[in-house]
C-alpha cells in the first residue's frame, strides 16, 4: 500500500477525529475565556478573601501537568461520586487549565494600564468596579489579545492529551488506523500536519482580530 492509498484509507477516520478536536478546542476556548476573565478580575480586586483563593487556583493549575488534571477529573472524581463522560471530562479539564493561563495574560494587561487612566476615571466619579468595567478592561483586552491567542492556539495541540481517556479525537483516531495498517510514520506525520493547519487557521483569526481592534482603537 503506497502513501496515497494509506492516507485515503485513513482520511475518514482522521476527519472524524478532527471534528472532535475542533469540538474540544472551541468549547475549551469559550470555557477558558469565561473562567480566565473571572479569575483575572478576582485577583485584582482589593479583597483578600476573593483574590487569595483565585491566586491559589491559578498556581495549582499552572503548576500541575494537564495530563494529571485530566486523570483527576475522569478517574479520580468518580471515587467521591462525581462522574463525567469522557467528552465532558476532556472539555472541563482543558477549560479549567486554559482559564488559569488566560487569567494571567489578562491580569498582566490590566495591571499594565497606566495609573493615569485610573486617576482619570476616578476624577470622573467612577467607582473602582466602574473604572474596571468602562475604562481599564476594554484597554486591557486589546493589549492581551496576542498572549491570550497563543494560549488558545496551544489548546489545539493540548486536545491530543484527551486521547488517554478514550475520546476519539485526532490522535486516538490516528492510533486506531495505525493499529490496522502498521504504518505509524506517515500517519503520525499526517496528524502533525493537520494540527499545524488547524493552528495556522487560528493564527489567521488572531491576526485579523488584532487588526480590527487596532482599527477600532484608532477610530
Amino acid at each position: 500500500m503506497d502513501i496515497v492509498e494509506l492516507l485515503q484509507l485513513a482520511a475518514p477516520v482522521m476527519l472524524k477525529g478532527v471534528a472532535y478536536t475542533l469540538l474540544f478546542a472551541l468549547s475549551s476556548m469559550l470555557g477558558g475565556l469565561i473562567l480566565g476573565f473571572a479569575l483575572a478580575l478576582a485577583r485584582i480586586l482589593p479583597w483578600v478573601w476573593i483574590s487569595r483563593p483565585a491566586a491559589i487556583y491559578v498556581s495549582l493549575m499552572r503548576g500541575t501537568p494537564l495530563l494529571v488534571q485530566i486523570f483527576v477529573i475522569y478517574y479520580g472524581l468518580p471515587g467521591i461520586g462525581i462522574e463525567f463522560s469522557p467528552t465532558t471530562s476532556g472539555i472541563l479539564a482543558l477549560s479549567l487549565n486554559s482559564g488559569a493561563y488566560l487569567s494571567e495574560s489578562l491580569r498582566g494587561a490590566i495591571q499594565g494600564i497606566s495609573r493615569g487612566q485610573w486617576a482619570a476615571s476616578f476624577s470622573l466619579g467612577l467607582t473602582y468596579v466602574q473604572s474596571l468595567r468602562y475604562v481599564i478592561v476594554p484597554q486591557a483586552l486589546r493589549m492581551a489579545v496576542p498572549s491570550m491567542s497563543n494560549t488558545l492556539i496551544s489548546l489545539i495541540k493540548d486536545t491530543s492529551l484527551v486521547s488517554v481517556i478514550t475520546v476519539t479525537e485526532l490522535m486516538l483516531a490516528t492510533k486506531e488506523v495505525i493499529a490496522t495498517t502498521f504504518r505509524p510514520l506517515p500517519l503520525y506525520l499526517a496528524a502533525a500536519c493537520v494540527y499545524w493547519l488547524l493552528s495556522l487557521c487560528f493564527e489567521a483569526v488572531q491576526v485579523r482580530l488584532e487588526k480590527r481592534l487596532q482599527q477600532a482603537h484608532h477610530h
